[in-house]
């Protein structure tokens, strides 16, 4: 299914428009719906919570601020993506707290644009999990942009989009084939796409006689035409760095890959793969659960 609706993370943070613009980009080239959210970081459910009147005149500045800060920031997006060229696009602010606010909208959009936590940006106002939450509990793919400039490869921002190279890590798992279809509307697109496979020793139910023959097929029949790779005998603590070795040899703009692991309430349990990948990217990655 292509992307009709892309949904961005808006916020006053210094990496704001690196996310604005690659959404953007992707919007136009999928003729998709471009939605802006920005949170307000007030929690819809404040009035139950805590016993106060949202129209008290102590409390009504505060809330005034945050709105204001949110709304500037949908100013800038709005700015970007007319200049981009998008043609459908939409701002939305939302008082409610950050990572659950994104998820329920995310819940009505194909695919979701955030950035990587970054605990050194004061204007950030996010949870050290903001991407895996999201992630894990709004049921939408989620493209995660790398915090650090020099991470994002110009080509994979480029209106055509046909010099993208991607690298899927496979290992026959649930979260991998949802994965899978997902991104198709990007793998479609790729230039190149190289699978990786590690340790498909450990997995020969999944694998099979020929590591990645079945993934590639499945893709091939979709018309995408990927290369397989296998790395044996990677300890599991070094497989996230062994993908973004492979992704740098590999010239890759973008890493696809499963987000592994399940929350409970309010609390992450993240597979040590998933949580050290997003702790460590050097290129953007589209994870789905």
């Amino acid at each position: 299914m292509p992307y009709k609706t892309i949904l961005v993370h808006v916020d006053a943070s210094a990496r704001a428009a690196a996310r604005i613009d690659l959404a953007a980009t992707l919007a136009l080239q999928h003729d998709a719906h471009l939605i802006g959210a920005a949170l307000t970081g007030v929690s819809r459910f404040i009035e139950q919570a805590v016993v106060i009147d949202p129209g008290d005149p102590a409390i009504t500045p505060y809330l005034d601020r945050l709105r204001q800060r949110a709304s500037n920031a949908l100013d800038l997006f709005e700015r970007q993506a007319q200049q981009i060229g998008v043609p459908l696009v939409e701002r939305r602010l939302v008082d409610d707290e950050v990572a659950g606010g994104i998820s329920v909208q995310a819940r009505y959009c194909d695919l979701v644009v955030v950035g990587q936590g970054d605990p050194d940006d004061p204007d950030g106002l996010l949870r050290a999990d903001f991407p895996e939450y999201v992630a894990m509990t709004s049921g939408a793919p989620v493209l995660v942009v790398p915090k650090a400039p020099a991470a994002m490869n110009p080509d994979f921002i480029d209106p055509s989009g046909s010099d993208r190279r991607i690298l899927l890590a496979w290992n026959g798992s649930r979260e991998a084939r949802r994965t899978v279809q997902d991104a198709m509307p990007l793998l479609l697109r790729a230039q190149a796409v190289e699978v990786a496979i590690i340790n498909p020793g450990q997995r020969p139910d999944l694998d099979g006689e020929v590591p990645g023959a079945d993934i590639i097929s499945y893709l091939s029949r979709h018309g995408v035409c990927a290369t397989a790779t296998t790395r044996n005998h990677v300890g599991h603590a070094e497989i996230g760095e062994t993908l973004l070795e492979l992704a740098l040899q590999s010239s890759s703009d973008l890493l696809v890959m499963g987000c592994y692991g399940h929350s409970r309430f309010r609390e992450m349990l993240l597979g040590g793969v998933t949580r050290r990948m997003l702790a460590s990217m050097t290129l953007p990655v589209l994870m789905s659960h």
